[in-house]
């Protein structure tokens, strides 16, 4: 502890000589037409020299006046908007004064199609070195879910319940908070969000020092926000077709002032999920011959009522102070899970011995509520902010689980049957300060420290039924309870400098690690201990024209969760159970990257990533118990190597495609007792996506995506090729105040695919047919100021002054 604060004390001493009294900079202008007359409601949006990037803006008043307070020394573009004028145009350099720009006239455009708001249609897609930036807005991806938006960026991919990028599941952050969500918890929110509130997603490949140990890959979903004062929403509705109908209700507002900005978006999901399942296993005797075949059919059906509520409210205290409050809710009052199964078991000649019938009814109720607290102070030139986050999350799960069992003849033998309540409780803390320092116009500093207190409690009572009696009986043995305490304390700095050509990124992170598990009822203690570095490091070089070299490295970690920790054995069936592992160690990860953007529209990048104790649940079968057990281990060395195309082009005027592809090779290999297990295999990963827009007002936009995935090595298992395929379309309609929509997936039904297993004395396959196959209808409608958002032209004069009157 006193190694902590001796470093937090020399980090905040760093610190000091870099606070400095602020001054206000601010940028004034009037903006006129030709004639003289003033122009209000016009844009005024303050870019980034640098990348065009938005900054912040306003629109003007009566007077056509407009001020931008605020802003920081640096290089920047004024851009000023107005249906039926050119744009205008101007780069700026602030320093310590204010900057008047005095009158602006925008020149009337002929071309302009008087209140018709041009959207743009195709998506945006741009590569740098450490990331992809995706932007949807304004497509037909954007009237999907969120959830479609992420299986069509480049480089994710969704597969089985996971999402993963370069063979790796990725850190998820929302308007660069990360998501404290469970896997599957995560796929809900997604799957539930609209993505018309979507801005973009960036795939963070190379993340800064800033970012936790944690995150070797992070998915940064950007939301939209309102530049200009005023409201405006949205009301939307889906209806999805697959096996079973699911709905889905959403609202959106943006609200904006001088001191106040506020996003809000709220979600409620019905749905069922259908998914059938055909597995086998060969079960081996003590020669390692084939003793059983065990082969089952298995119907699953998962309904879910969940609202997701998620919302920014930002205070701009003053000209250097900003106070943020935002969350992430997820409620689930109602999770019901029914899994019915069949299993025929044939001895090594496929002569039929016997069967069983085992079923499983579960219902949850959960709820995951994250907080986050921000408060900004801008200086001269550098800002330091302050982040803190809390989640609480309550999950309660009933399961009643029972098996009939059928001799040689099929006659009926007895059954078994038992229930399970489980609880989890866990809170999360966190508090990160940042600092950042642009040094000059070529090099920026930033540094920071990050605590974070992870407490879970979680126990399960399980109930034997005794058929002679009628009774429940405690299962003690299958009863338990575990306690977790994880502790993290980080500091990280990081530089970037520009040399002509050149560019340079480097970073260094620190994390002291501290980890109790506690059995109760097993009275089993597990400590983990352990300080790490993490470094990060990137160098580009950038000719006059689109030609680009450059190389990226990070180290990361990814810790065993509770779960994994946790030494209990949790029962699904008789046949079919979850065991955890106390001794299950961190993975580190290399993760190594040379590219080069030879044109603006083509990329090429090889990687190297090496995982050391990497860990991952496998199925593992217990040739003389009959079980498969779930568990999750360590492997002793898992490597991943390929290259990357990536490429966006415009085929015309109103065809944009952006296409990816992936060569890589997957490297497992693990000694267990019963020998040396090794799995080599080259796979392909490539999606193909076309965007394209119709009428002349651009008003009609389609989407066809397709997104194979080869044959692939997944924990020492062969997951079989699918090809996903997906067709959006979207028209607006009532002068662009409401949006239809109309989705298909799975178009030619090669979305299933089949998993298989055979190393040492394990053999097995599972097939799965998943609800991946769909019709969705949606609908949006826009409401409140919208003039704010496009910029309508009023046609008559004296509907200005109809509105000076009520003033």
């Amino acid at each position: 502890m006193n190694f902590k604060q001796n470093i937090l004390h020399l980090f905040l001493f760093l610190l000091l000589p870099f606070t400095v009294l602020s001054q206000d900079i601010s940028i004034t202008g009037t903006v006129k037409d030709k004639d003289n007359n003033p122009i209000y409601f016009a844009n005024t949006v303050l870019l980034s020299a640098k990348d065009s990037t938005a900054i912040k803006g306003t629109s003007t008043n009566d007077n056509g006046f407009f001020e931008i307070k605020n802003i920081k020394e640096g290089s920047y573009n004024i851009k000023v908007s107005f249906i039926g004028y050119s744009d205008y145009y101007k780069s700026i350099v602030t320093s310590s004064t204010d900057i008047n720009l005095g009158e602006i006239i925008l020149n009337e455009n002929n071309e302009a199609l008087d209140e018709v708001s041009i959207v743009v249609n195709k998506p945006i897609v741009k590569k740098e070195a450490d990331k992809l930036v995706f932007g949807v807005e304004n497509t037909a991806l954007s009237e999907g879910s969120l959830l479609q938006v992420v299986k069509s960026t480049p480089g994710v991919l969704v597969l089985d319940g996971q999402i993963m990028v370069k063979g790796s599941s990725p850190s998820v952050y929302i308007n660069n908070r990360k998501v404290q969500l469970s896997t599957e918890e995560l796929l809900q929110l997604l799957e539930s969000s609209p993505a018309n509130a979507i801005k973009s997603v960036e795939v963070i490949t190379n993340p800064s020092a800033s970012y936790d140990a944690e995150s070797g890959i992070v998915l940064n979903i950007i939301m939209t926000k309102n530049l200009v004062t005023g409201y405006r929403g949205s009301v939307s509705g889906n209806y999805t077709q697959g096996v079973f109908p699911r709905y889905n209700l959403g609202m959106i507002n943006y609200f904006k002032t001088d001191k106040i900005n506020l996003f809000a978006n709220y979600s409620y999901t019905s749905d069922k999920i259908n998914r059938d399942n055909d597995d086998g296993v060969y079960y081996f005797d003590t020669n390692n011959q084939i003793d059983e075949v065990w082969k089952s059919s298995t119907n699953r059906n998962t309904w879910t009522k969940s609202h997701s509520l998620n919302f920014n409210l930002d205070f701009l205290l003053n000209e250097n102070n900003t106070l943020s409050v935002s969350s992430n809710l997820l409620w689930t009052p109602y999770f019901k899970y029914k899994l019915d199964n069949n299993t025929n078991i044939y001895d090594a000649n496929n002569e039929f011995q016997s069967r069983f019938e085992a079923d499983n009814l579960t219902n949850d109720d959960k709820y995951n509520l994250g907080f986050d607290l921000d408060y900004l102070h801008q200086f001269t030139k550098s800002s330091l902010a302050f982040n803190s986050h809390f989640t609480i999350y309550d999950y309660n799960r009933f399961q009643e689980s029972s098996s009939n069992y059928y001799d040689q003849n099929n006659n009926y033998i007895g059954p078994t049957a038992f229930n399970t309540d489980a609880n989890q409780k866990t809170q999360i803390v966190t508090a990160q300060l940042d600092y950042k320092l642009p040094i000059n116009d070529t090099s920026n500093f930033d540094a920071g420290s990050k605590y974070s207190s992870i407490q879970s409690e979680s126990d399960i009572t399980r109930y034997d039924y005794d058929f002679n009696t009628n009774e429940e009986v405690l299962n003690t043995a299958n009863s338990s309870a575990f306690k977790y305490n994880e502790n993290i304390f980080a500091l990280y700095s990081n530089y970037d400098k520009t040399f002509g050509k050149w560019g340079l990124n480097a970073g260094l992170r620190m994390e002291q690690t501290d980890i109790k598990g506690t059995s109760i009822t097993y009275n089993q203690t597990n400590k983990q201990s352990y300080l790490d570095w993490f470094p990060t490091a990137s160098i580009k070089y950038q000719t006059e024209n689109a030609l680009s070299f450059y190389t990226t490295y990070k180290r990361s970690i990814v810790r065993p969760n509770y779960r994994d920790l946790n030494p209990f054995t949790f029962f699904l069936n008789d046949n079919t159970l979850v065991v955890g592992n106390p001794n299950l160690k961190p993975t580190y990860k290399d993760h190594y990257v040379i590219g080069s953007s030879v044109t603006y529209f083509l990329t090429l990048e090889a990687y190297y990533i090496n995982e050391k104790d990497y860990f991952i649940e496998l199925p593992l079968q217990d040739n003389l118990s009959n079980q498969i057990v779930y568990a999750p281990v360590n492997i002793d060395k898992s490597i991943e190597y390929g290259f990357d195309i990536i490429s966006y082009f415009n085929v015309t005027d109103s065809w944009f495609v952006y296409a990816v592809t992936s060569f890589y090779n997957a490297l497992e290999e693990k000694n267990t007792d019963n020998g040396f297990i090794e799995a080599d295999k080259w796979s392909n990963y490539s999606v193909l996506s076309n965007d394209f827009s119709f009428l002349e007002d651009r008003s009609l936009s389609v989407n066809l995506t397709f997104i194979y995935q080869s044959e692939a090595l997944q924990g020492f298992r062969d997951v079989g090729a699918r090809l996903e395929s997906e067709l959006s379309i979207s028209k607006t309609i009532l002068k662009d105040k409401a949006v239809i929509s109309l989705s298909a997936a799975d178009l030619f039904n090669l979305g299933d695919f089949e998993t298989t297993t055979e190393y040492l004395n394990q053999r097995s396959y599972n097939h799965t047919d998943l609800d991946n196959r769909f019709v969705k209808f949606g609908f949006r409608y826009k409401f409140g100021n919208t003039i704010l958002q496009t910029n309508e032209r009023q046609k008559e004069v004296k509907e200005r002054d109809r509105i000076k009157e009520r003033d």
